[in-house]
C-alpha cells in the first residue's frame, strides 16, 4: 500500500507521486508518515520534505503552507516549493551569505523579519541539494 502525495503550489502542482514514506517540516518539527496514518492537518514550515519512493529519498523544498492527511492521500498546500533539480548549489549559498549580512545590518523589525526567512528558505535549498550529493 501506497501513499498519494500531491504538492500544490499557487502556480502549478509541484509532485503527484505514489509513495511508501513521507517527512514533512511542520512547525512543530519534522513529522513522519506512513500508510494507515490518522486524518490530520497541520501547517507546515520552511523546510525539506523527504519522500521515500522504493529505497530512494527524493527531498523538495517547501515554503510554509498546509497538510492534509486522510485515508493514505497527502494534499500538501504551499506558498512556494522548488525540486533539486531546480536549485542551483552556488546560488544558494551565495543567497545565504547575503541574507545573513542583511540580518547583521537590519534595523527594522520588518527588514529583520524578511531577512531570517530569507535565511531559513536558503538553508533548506542548501540542505535538499547537498542531501542528494
Amino acid at each position: 500500500m501506497t501513499l498519494n502525495i500531491r504538492v500544490i503550489a499557487p502556480d502549478r502542482t509541484v509532485w503527484d507521486a505514489n509513495a511508501e514514506e513521507v517527512i514533512l517540516p511542520s512547525s512543530t518539527g519534522q513529522l513522519g508518515i506512513l500508510t494507515g496514518h490518522i486524518p490530520l492537518l497541520t501547517a507546515l514550515d520552511i523546510g525539506v520534505m523527504r519522500v521515500r519512493i522504493d529505497k530512494d529519498w527524493i527531498p523538495i523544498v517547501l515554503m510554509g503552507g498546509f497538510a492534509e492527511i486522510d485515508n493514505n492521500k497527502i494534499t500538501i498546500l504551499v506558498n512556494g516549493a522548488e525540486e533539486t533539480i531546480d536549485i542551483d548549489i552556488n546560488l544558494a549559498q551565495k543567497n545565504l551569505e547575503e541574507a545573513t549580512a542583511k540580518l547583521t545590518q537590519a534595523i527594522s523589525t520588518k527588514d529583520k523579519i524578511e531577512a531570517t526567512q530569507n535565511i531559513r528558505k536558503a538553508r533548506a535549498r542548501l540542505q535538499a541539494v547537498i542531501t542528494v550529493n
